[in-house]
């Protein structure tokens, strides 16, 4: 993987192009499909130079979610660093939006891509929300772990942005955000000012 330091212009590219033949190709074949093979012939690239920024098509597709679902995030959430109930109801609808496009994009009868996704955006939503813990304390009435309202949280969001994929997404996004807001803001037992 790439790292954070000054990095070739050129590698940057090449990390670009190949993640962009894999995202086309899971569109048009399925990720069981595809192999390495079809992802270096459409980014242009050899197996070797493949190998030198991604182990196999698992770890680019676990990178590729991950950095699409990081940048959705702060596309949509201004301040996502900060609790409010307006990142909450924006975390929801980029979970719920990011799941079904998932979905859509790779056949939902794939279910070991369906199982790779929801890792991916459960961790992220889980380091988010237990970032807000650092940051805004539970309610003292609460007797768990940080970590465990997280963990739970992020179940509970991700479970039902699934519901929403599967249901063909409707209501429209907004609107199935302000249902469960409450849902989930009463999950999360954020303590209240006073």
């Amino acid at each position: 993987m790439l790292s954070k330091e000054k990095i070739d212009p050129r590698v940057i590219r090449t990390h670009q192009s190949i993640e962009q033949a894999f995202l086309e190709l899971i569109g048009e074949k399925g990720f069981q499909a595809i192999n390495v093979q079809d992802i270096t012939a459409l980014a242009g690239v050899n197996r070797a130079t493949f190998y030198a920024h991604f182990p196999d098509k698992y770890a680019l597709l676990d990178h590729s979610f991950q950095h699409r679902f990081r940048e959705e995030i702060e596309r949509k959430m201004l301040n996502a660093c900060q609790y409010s109930t307006e990142n909450l109801r924006a975390l929801i609808i980029v979970v719920c939006e990011f799941v079904a496009d998932a979905h859509y994009r790779c056949a939902v009868t794939e279910q070991q891509f369906r199982s790779l996704v929801e890792a991916q955006v459960r961790s992220q939503v889980y380091e988010l929300i237990n970032h807000w813990y650092e940051i805004v304390p539970m309610s003292q009435d609460v007797h768990v772990t940080r970590e465990r309202a997280a963990t739970a949280a992020s179940w509970v969001i991700y479970g039902l942005a699934s519901e929403w994929s599967r249901a063909k997404r409707v209501p429209p996004v907004e609107q199935y955000a302000d249902e469960i807001l409450p849902l989930v803001a009463g999950n999360l037992n954020i303590a209240q000012p006073a």
